[in-house]
């Protein structure tokens, strides 16, 4: 069985556009929600920036993912809006991390 991969995608809207970049991105989520193998497409902030917290079945998800229409549509649109290029930042999981309690998810088993 595959790894899951996580990604960590930060978005810097100019000045101006926090309003705009965030309808941008709540728009593309439930279609990329729904692409095979996404297991997380959550989405953060701060006053300065949204953080995206994803989480794939595989890397092959993964890459399917970042040909998908969805996404290119969402580059696109927020090609526009961002002071900076989208920083993306792909997870490996740490040696042993997921034989640790806190790797689970509280309460997915109840």
């Amino acid at each position: 069985m595959a790894d899951p991969v996580v990604v960590v995608a930060t978005f810097f809207p100019r000045e101006g556009m926090h309003d705009s970049v965030h309808a941008v991105i709540k728009a593309a989520q439930t279609d990329v929600y729904q692409e095979p193998g996404c297991l997380l497409y959550s989405l953060h902030e701060a006053p300065d920036r949204f953080v995206m917290i994803e989480k794939w079945a595989s890397l092959e998800d993964l890459q399917v993912h970042g040909e998908a229409k969805a996404l290119g549509k969402l580059v696109k649109a927020l090609e526009p809006l961002l002071t900076q290029d989208v920083e993306i930042i792909e997870l490996q999981p740490a040696k042993g991390a997921a034989d640790h309690p806190a790797a689970t998810v509280k309460g997915a088993d109840a």
